[in-house]
């Protein structure tokens, strides 16, 4: 059975609220197994340092769940260490910000041993500073969202054996990464040309790979369904090359998974070509398309040779935006569910490395 929340936001002038915005929250939401109740949104010109939003309505929330089967609150932003412990002395709710969401989504995709020390490394640097006010909260609930994975932590860690407990993920980490630039550098002696997809999640990234590369993956109708990077052969009209997909993005990804997951998105930067893959039947391509180029710009991967692939074109879209949306990269319209241009993609591969770009 789902577990039931209520859901908060905020809408400020710094973060300007909108319904894609709400309904990426509530995807997030499913995808972590959870149910939403009933919305609150608030307008403000800054968050209150209490409670993020104001006392009204923190009293018209506390009253709707008074009488409601709801198992938590979750804030569709963050909230700092104090709002949780204030949160956590008017309601013995579960009390989960928008991080907390998406790591626990990590946290239930994680399937290698190094996406696994990843998410649990951004799971307690999360924690450490929140510790005090999510004490509360862990020894209340014990399993569903927001509690669970590999980086679920235990109420009796103090901050020390928090800290002790990172630095030996980071080393664990450090003698991964080791192994993963030495097979890079393999690759990179290596002719052979590499191809890396990038995207929103979501996006088809996955099921584009598996037509690249005819590949038995499957690619699924979920957020974060790809969180290991995984390398694929590929072949066309002459022409053999590599083909990787990587983890894909939301709006305001959490920095710690970014760093966490950096030497896995580092692929990119390693890369001969990108393939961008934007989903142009969602609700809002754009917002897609700049979130994942502002993660691009944090790797130094922003300045790479791109072809923009605006993917599923089946489904109904504004074809009159598409060429604005390219930024002056190359750009095709296709559909991997029903392989309309991916032959065309192939030969805009094919061409790129033969004039040697």
């Amino acid at each position: 059975m789902a577990e039931k929340f209520v859901t908060v936001f905020l809408d400020t002038p710094n973060v300007e609220l909108n319904d894609y915005y709400i309904d990426e929250t509530f995807s997030l939401i499913e995808t972590a197994g959870g149910e939403v109740l009933q919305t609150f949104t608030q307008k403000r010109d800054t968050p209150d340092n209490k409670f993020a939003i104001g006392k009204g309505k923190v009293d018209e929330v506390l009253s709707f769940i008074q009488d409601q089967p709801v198992d938590g609150i979750i804030f569709g932003f963050d909230l700092t260490s104090t709002q949780v412990k204030n949160w956590n002395q008017v309601s013995d709710l579960k009390i989960i910000d928008r991080t907390q969401l998406i790591l626990d989504i990590f946290a239930q995709r994680a399937s290698s041993n190094e996406g696994k020390i990843q998410v649990e490394l951004a799971q307690m640097e999360y924690t450490l500073p929140r510790l005090m006010g999510l004490g509360t909260t862990l020894s209340r609930l014990g399993g569903g969202i927001g509690t669970r994975g590999p980086g679920e932590t235990k109420l009796e860690m103090d901050r020390r054996h928090l800290r002790d407990k990172i630095n030996k993920l980071k080393k664990e980490l450090d003698k991964i990464e080791k192994i993963r630039q030495t097979q890079r550098k393999s690759r990179q002696g290596s002719s052979v040309p590499k191809v890396a997809l990038v995207g929103y999640t979501n996006s088809g990234k996955t099921s584009l790979l598996k037509r690249l590369s005819k590949s038995e993956l499957e690619g699924e109708n979920k957020l974060f369904a790809t969180l290991d990077p995984v390398t694929k052969k590929g072949y066309h009209e002459g022409l053999a090359y590599t083909v990787t997909d990587t983890v894909g993005f939301v709006q305001n990804l959490p920095h710690k998974l970014v760093a966490a997951f950096k030497s896995t998105l580092e692929e990119v930067v390693y890369c001969d070509l990108v393939l961008h893959v934007v989903d142009i039947s969602s609700a809002d391509p754009i917002v897609q398309i700049n979130t994942v180029n502002k993660v691009l710009e944090e790797l130094k991967a922003h300045d790479k040779p791109t072809i923009m692939v605006f993917n599923k074109i089946d489904l109904p879209h504004d074809e009159f935006v598409l060429p604005s949306m390219a930024n002056d990269h190359r750009h095709i319209n296709i559909s991997v569910k029903d392989n309309i241009n991916v032959d065309s993609l192939k030969n805009m591969i094919v061409e790129h490395f033969s004039n040697g770009m």
